[in-house]
């Protein structure tokens, strides 16, 4: 199967695990064995891709102090690479754009086409209102119309979509654009995701378009610390949710149960028989029993999509 091809064309759903690189500074060896401990984890999952994350120091986009410190990952493509050859999965390459400009973005997409990785999902800077040498809107357009015949991506945000900010029409600019398909922060809380689908598939029915896939992502968690750090990077998490997971006597089990009700009532409104969607899990953790019930998650969501 062709992940290209099923993201941008077809109606089935697809099934992605999303994973960040070692720390930069990794030695080939323990990059390696990240790689083998990965392809083991999902082994028997029927995953149709991966996702590999690009991180980037996002303390510009909030005052609030991050609660764990930045570090820096190898290169996404390199060990894009090494899970392809692990997993026989297709990746999906996350780029951050930072202080990039036309020229260095260029030879990035060149390097990436000479290294078979077609499938990007471009993002932008998490600090607004800053000028920078390239536009996103430009990197997407550069790489859509590229003669490697990239795939494009891009995130979706339901938390900025609002009465001063709607994120339904930077889905359809960015589709414009060149973006085939959407991945979005984790989710949380169901309420935002729905309003921004709804607004979605309103502006694209005005617009004489079809919506792009859309890909939601949910992550296990089970720790204050964990809570908190989802918490900075803007995922909206209720008080109660989280009075739920940590006051339950199995937080993660919760976090699960709270993950699989979100994605129902998601999947429950008009607009679902009308946007292609896709599931995305990841573990935001270093813990091992929260990267343990990411599984666990994993099945969890794809009994809800396959039970509708």
């Amino acid at each position: 199967m062709d992940l290209r091809a099923w993201l941008a064309d077809r109606r089935e759903p697809v099934f992605l695990y999303g994973t960040t690189p070692p720390r930069a500074g990794s030695r080939p060896e323990q990059v390696a064995e990240a790689a083998d401990k990965l392809a083991a984890r999902v082994r028997g999952l029927p995953l149709d891709g991966l996702v590999v994350y690009d991180i980037q120091d996002e303390s510009g986009r909030t005052s609030q102090p991050r609660p764990f410190p930045f570090i820096g990952t190898v290169d996404p493509r390199r060990y894009s690479s090494l899970l392809r050859e692990r997993t026989g999965l297709a990746p999906i390459v996350y780029k951050a754009l930072g202080a990039m400009d036309e020229p260095s973005w260029q030879a990035w997409l060149v390097e990436s086409a000479q290294a078979d990785l077609r499938l990007v999902s471009i993002v932008g800077r998490p600090t607004s209102g800053v000028r920078y040498p390239l536009a996103l809107s430009r990197a997407v357009r550069l790489a859509a119309e590229h003669p490697a015949r990239f795939t494009v991506g891009g995130v979706a945000i339901a938390e900025r979509h609002n009465d001063e900010r709607s994120e339904a029409a930077r889905l359809l600019a960015k589709a414009v654009e060149g973006c085939r398909y959407f991945i979005s922060q984790t989710v949380y809380h169901a309420a935002p995701t729905q309003r921004l689908l709804r607004d979605y598939l309103r502006d694209c029915r005005g617009a004489g378009v079809e919506p792009r896939r859309v890909v939601l992502t949910f992550a296990p968690c089970g720790r204050e610390k964990t809570l908190g750090f989802l918490r900075w990077l803007g995922v909206n998490i209720a008080p109660e949710t989280e009075r739920a997971i940590l006051g339950a006597p199995s937080p993660l089990a919760k976090s699960i149960d709270i993950c699989r009700d979100n994605l129902r009532q998601i999947l429950e409104q008009p607009y679902a028989s009308h946007i292609r969607f896709g599931i995305n899990v990841e573990s935001v953790s270093i813990n091992r029993d929260e990267i343990d019930a990411s599984i666990e998650l994993f099945h969890a969501l794809t009994e809800v999509v396959r039970g509708r």
